[in-house]
């Protein structure tokens, strides 16, 4: 079942992209016939270009050292896990397509071809687009947020649900942070064979952490003043009728 609740206004794919690539830890790159996975091995530039510190002896590094320019042709993979334990835990996919180029003991990817895939659906990305995008300023510390709203502050995320319309808690046994950036805060909520996202707008865009705080208070106390909906717990019972 997926949510009722009328979506806002969300990054779009360029900035999601470029999210995406700036909080990933790892990377799986396909080149010269080699896969190969590496953790905390890329760095990224203000233009979008990627540069990767692998082993000599990798596969990768020699793929690029030894293969003609036209065919150093290879392809990153981003994954975007969301930080709490939900069900269906990768929100987002991103593919770079490009060349690499070696420089000064590193390798230089500069991609040409952007592909983002989100719950609807994928997306071709303009790499001029993706080149001049900036990352969500939430980004980085997304993770963080995250585990700690819904680990320190379970009684906050329940209360948020306040603002979430009935039909869409039906039948739910569980509700939980699923992604947050400047511009809202969404829920999982998960069902005992189905979940769906809902999102909660922002009344203004957060470009810092301490506009955060403040949005999500916002939020809270409007969800202290709105009606409140049935208990979790009598859902529960509900849909394990």
């Amino acid at each position: 079942m997926g949510d009722t609740q009328a979506w806002t206004a969300a990054p779009g794919a360029a900035e999601q992209a470029r999210s995406v690539l700036a909080a990933a830890w790892s990377c799986a790159v396909t080149a010269g016939g080699a896969r190969e996975e590496y953790v905390g091995a890329h760095t990224v530039t203000d233009e979008g270009a990627v540069l990767l510190t692998v082993p000599e002896d990798s596969a990768l590094h020699g793929a690029a050292l030894c293969l003609p320019r036209q065919d150093s042709r290879a392809v990153l993979e981003f994954a975007d896990v969301a930080p709490v334990a939900v069900r269906d835990r990768i929100r987002a996919r991103l593919w770079l397509a490009g060349r690499l180029t070696p420089a000064d003991g590193a390798l230089n990817f500069h991609p040409a071809r952007v592909v983002l895939r989100r719950s609807c659906g994928a997306v071709l990305v303009d790499p001029d687009e993706f080149a001049t995008a900036r990352p969500d300023p939430l980004a980085v510390a997304e993770a963080g947020l995250l585990t700690h709203l819904a680990e320190a502050h379970p009684d906050a995320v329940e209360r948020l649900t306040r603002l979430v319309r009935p039909e869409s808690l039906h039948a739910a046994i569980r509700v939980l942070p699923l992604a947050v950036d400047r511009h809202g805060l969404t829920l999982r909520i998960e069902r005992t064979r189905a979940h769906g996202d809902v999102r909660l707008p922002f009344h203004t865009p957060a470009d810092d952490l301490g506009q955060l705080t403040e949005r999500v208070h916002a939020l809270l106390a409007q969800a202290s003043a709105a009606g409140c909906p049935r208990t979790l717990q009598r859902q529960r019972a509900d849909g394990d009728g």
